[in-house]
């Protein structure tokens, strides 16, 4: 794609479509992080992509009411599980190469499924490569691992990393055991601190078993262990012996819901490239989030459409 012909097609859609973000009453209390959730951007070498992601940044800054930083929820390319090196390296160098045109503010970044390097290469597999498996993305992404944590005012984000390899095939997700040792450790250190869990794959959410848009020849509906954490029940427990949890804040799913379960909200956030990019998936097309959190532990969401 000609630069010229991106940056026309950029600016065409981010003028056709921008919705500001207006204040409400709750601007008024004391003390507040404003900030973005972007998430499954999947860009990829192709002009409705690369407009598409340049579209989201520019309007994320564009907002009346400016958020503070960005929150990237994971499946930053379009894949990498089945890609060779050189089709994985094109994807994140146009994935580095509009964000540092595009962007201004801070990211935090989550590792998705499709951020993984060659775990479903079929033959001559690259175990070997130094950059194998989720190496590559927690090296070009600077993450301090592939899971961590920081603070903003009263709150502290915990960001888990969801996706795992399943020696049965596949990807399953759950809190691996030492990441599981981790965030105990971080809840037991951040008792003054509400807290948000940021995970690729929700932790909870009804979306999950509705991906697929249908049910089983029985009639069940189907949560498959890719959609959702396998190990919910045990996070539920956790969860219900730290009760400054308050937010779980997901993508994945490119769809959008909103579960409220003894006491913690879970977010599902759509997706900034919809259906990949071939327009809304189910009922939801492109979109980010924009959240609210207050220093008393309250917390507010709004969805922004992109098209």
């Amino acid at each position: 794609m000609k630069r010229s012909d991106f940056l026309q097609a950029s600016a065409a859609l981010v003028g056709s479509s921008l919705l500001p973000f207006n204040s409400s009453a709750e601007d008024s209390k004391p003390g507040k992080v404003r900030f973005a959730y972007v998430t499954d951007i999947h860009v990829k070498p192709d002009a409705v992509a690369e407009a598409g992601m340049a579209k989201a940044f520019q309007h994320v800054q564009s907002l009346k009411s400016k958020v503070d930083f960005i929150i990237n929820g994971g499946d930053s390319i379009m894949d990498s599980l089945d890609a060779d090196k050189q089709k994985t390296k094109t994807q994140w160098d146009l994935f580095h190469s509009i964000l540092k045109k595009e962007n201004s503010l801070p990211v935090y970044h989550c590792i998705g499924n499709h951020d993984v390097w060659g775990w479903f290469i079929k033959h001559d597999r690259p175990e070997a490569d130094k950059l194998y498996g989720k190496q590559w993305v927690v090296e070009t992404l600077a993450l301090p691992k592939r899971y961590y944590s920081f603070t903003k005012n009263k709150w502290h984000f915990i960001v888990l990393d969801s996706t795992q390899l399943n020696p049965a095939g596949g990807y399953i997700a759950y809190v691996d055991p030492e990441q599981l040792d981790w965030l105990q450790l971080e809840l037991n250190n951040t008792k003054d601190k509400f807290i948000c869990i940021v995970s690729h794959i929700p932790i909870l959410s009804i979306c999950a078993g509705l991906f697929f848009n249908k049910t089983e020849a029985n009639g069940d509906l189907k949560i498959q262990r890719n959609l959702m954490h396998t190990d919910f029940f045990a996070l539920k427990k956790l969860f219900l012996g730290n009760p400054n949890i308050k937010v779980c804040l997901s993508g994945h799913i490119h769809l959008q819901d909103e579960v409220d379960y003894l006491g913690v909200k879970y977010f599902c956030n759509g997706a900034v490239s919809g259906n990949w990019w071939k327009g809304a998936f189910q009922e939801f097309g492109p979109a980010y989030a924009v959240f609210d959190f207050y220093d008393d532990g309250t917390f507010a969401r709004k969805m922004i459409k992109l098209s």
